[in-house]
């Protein structure tokens, strides 16, 4: 029995002002499958996880979740739904701590009778019980990439998209993470849309491959396929590259 998708775009589009920053872009993301969506920069990714998850309004297109148009709902309404994601900048709660933090992603589908039990269940699985109490304001690079998957995890996410989460880590760093994101994968049954320009990451973690340049769709396949696509090594390198 082939998967189902558990989220799709129909020519989906973003324009600012004369740009299309998305344009006419479907998609398909199946369930329990870990995706990249890699493209130069300036391809448009990061505008089309804004744009699917709520923070900018489309122009036109149909953003598809579970079955459900969501196209016109809020991020809070499409957190809730089940879709959740996290930032190209790591948006950490400086002042809060890492378990404050998380605290507030447990918040989407918890009340205060059971919350702690969900921030200790996501503290443990990613690890950060030694800094739990420290401020965020306190942590590098690393744990506060963490503490963000960690927010994101506790919403109970059943498609989570990452937008270069391993962007600044070093190599072990990297690798660590991998490991994380392959867990989350299969033993929490989490669907995952990776953008990505590490390139260790993405051939290392997908195992299916979609791009984008210039907000189009340019390319879709396995990372063997796509390393070998003309298109994908003509928008990254140029035409004289491809031929």
């Amino acid at each position: 029995m082939s998967p189902k998708p558990i989220f799709q775009t129909f020519d989906l589009t973003k324009r600012f002002g004369n740009l299309a920053a998305v344009n006419n872009a479907s998609l398909e993301i199946y369930e329990g499958e870990i995706v990249g969506l890699i493209g130069p920069n300036g391809a448009g990714k990061t505008t089309f996880f804004n744009t699917v998850t709520g923070l900018y309004r489309h122009d036109s297109g149909r953003v598809v979740f579970k079955g459900a148009d969501i196209s016109s709902l809020y991020p809070h309404e499409i957190c809730k739904l089940g879709a959740c994601r996290t930032f190209q900048v790591v948006k950490s709660f400086a002042k809060m701590t890492v378990e404050e933090a998380v605290r507030v992603g447990a918040y989407n589908r918890h009340g205060e009778k059971d919350v702690m039990a969900k921030v200790d269940e996501v503290i443990a699985f990613l690890d950060l019980e030694d800094i739990r109490k420290q401020k965020c304001a306190e942590l590098g690079l690393a744990p506060l990439k963490r503490v963000e998957l960690a927010r994101a995890m506790a919403t109970e996410p059943t498609l989570l998209l990452l937008d270069e989460a391993g962007a600044g880590l070093n190599p072990r760093e990297t690798v660590e993470l991998m490991a994380m994101l392959r867990r989350l994968n299969e033993e929490k049954d989490i669907t995952l849309c990776v953008v990505e320009h590490v390139m260790q990451m993405v051939m290392g973690l997908c195992e299916r491959i979609i791009v984008m340049d210039y907000g189009e769709i340019i390319a879709e396949g396995s990372p063997e396929e796509i390393s070998q696509n003309e298109k994908v090594i003509e928008a990254y390198l140029g035409r004289r590259a491809a031929r």
